[in-house]
C-alpha cells in the first residue's frame, strides 16, 4: 500500500515540453510511472519520449483517463497550471515551483478544498510511492520499498533521512514534499490521516522546519487521532529571528512564533518522538520498529 500515488496512478505532467518537463518525464518513466499524457498549450498534438501532448488538461483527461497531475512550469504560471487541473477534476495536483505568489497559492488552495482536491507543494519535490510510483524530481535511487511514512518541509533533509534510512535496510512506504512556502497545498495535517489509515505504514517520520504554525497544528491532531508512532524532527534551530532562511515560510518572529522550541514542546505533549539530527531519527526508527 501507499498513499497519494501508486501503480494505478495514471499521470499528466503539465509543462512537458519545457526543459524541466521533459528531462522529469524521462526520470519518471524510466521509474516505471505511467506517464499517461503531457499538456503544453498550443503545442497539442506534439509527443515527448513517446508520451501524446494535449493542449488541455480536460483533453488530455479524456483521451487517457489521466487521474493525477504534477506541474513542472515556472512559479508566474503555476496558479493557471493548478486551476486549470483542478476545474478539470483532478483530485491530486502536485507543484513543484518555488516562488510562487502567496496570494496565487491562497486561490489555489481555495478551489482546491471546493472542489476536493489534494494540492501537494509548491517549492516541493513531489510524491514518490517507493517501487511503486513518482511524481516529481526526487533522485528515486535513494529510496527503499518499506514502512516508514515521510512528509517534509525540507527536500534536502527527506533526502538525507531516506538515505539514511535506506542504507539500514529501511524502507519506505511513501514521501510526501509539503514543501517550504507560506502557504503550501497541503500541511502535514492534510497528510497525516493518510499515514494513518495506511495498513502498510508502521511509522511516520515528520521533519518540519522553522516558521509558521503546521507542526503545532500537527501536534493537537496527533493527540487525539493518530495511534501509529510518530517521529519528528524540527530543522532550523540556530536560524536567527526575523530573518527568512530559504525557504519562505521558515521565519521566526521577534517574540518567538515559530520556533523550534515552541514547535518541540507542542509536540512532545501530543507523544511524539523527537529527534535532534537526521541520525537521530533514523536511530529513534530503528528502536520503534524493533518493538
Amino acid at each position: 500500500m501507499s498513499i497519494l500515488v501508486n501503480k494505478d496512478t495514471k499521470l499528466i505532467v503539465q509543462g512537458i515540453t519545457g526543459r524541466e518537463g521533459t528531462f522529469h518525464t524521462e526520470q519518471m518513466l524510466a521509474y516505471g510511472t505511467s506517464v499517461v499524457a503531457g499538456v503544453t498549450p498550443g503545442k497539442g498534438g506534439q509527443t515527448v519520449l513517446g508520451v501524446p501532448v494535449y493542449n488541455t488538461v480536460k483533453e488530455a483527461i479524456e483521451a487517457t483517463g489521466a487521474n493525477a497531475s504534477v506541474v513542472f512550469v515556472p512559479a508566474m504560471f503555476t496558479k493557471a497550471s493548478a486551476l486549470e487541473a483542478i476545474d478539470a477534476g483532478l483530485k491530486l495536483v502536485m507543484t513543484i515551483a518555488e516562488h510562487v505568489p502567496v496570494q496565487d497559492m491562497m486561490m489555489v488552495s481555495e478551489a482546491a478544498k471546493a472542489a476536493g482536491c489534494t494540492v501537494i507543494g509548491p517549492n516541493s519535490f513531489g510524491v514518490i510511492s517507493p517501487g511503486e510510483s513518482k511524481a516529481g524530481f526526487m533522485a528515486h535511487r535513494i529510496f527503499k520499498e518499506g514502512h516508514v511514512g515521510l512528509m517534509s518541509r525540507s527536500a534536502t533533509n527527506c533526502y538525507e533521512t531516506v538515505f539514511l534510512l535506506s542504507n539500514e535496510g529501511i524502507g519506505q512506504s511513501t514521501c510526501v514534499g509539503i514543501g517550504g512556502d507560506m502557504i503550501p497545498g497541503s500541511a502535514f495535517v492534510d497528510i497525516i490521516p493518510l499515514f494513518e489509515a495506511d495498513p502498510e505504514t508502521e511509522v511516520i517520520v515528520m521533519i518540519g522546519e522553522i516558521g509558521g504554525s503546521d507542526e503545532e497544528k500537527v501536534a493537537e491532531y496527533i493527540k487525539d487521532h493518530v495511534k501509529k508512532p510518530v517521529v519528528a524532527l524540527i530543522a532550523g534551530k540556530n536560524a536567527p529571528k526575523g530573518r527568512s532562511m530559504g525557504h519562505a515560510g521558515a521565519i521566526v518572529a521577534a517574540d518567538g512564533t515559530g520556533s523550534a522550541d515552541h514547535k518541540e514542546k507542542a509536540l512532545r505533549a501530543a507523544g511524539v518522538h523527537i529527534a535532534d539530527t537526521t541520525t537521530d531519527v533514523v536511530r529513534i526508527v530503528k528502536e520503534l520498529l524493533s518493538k
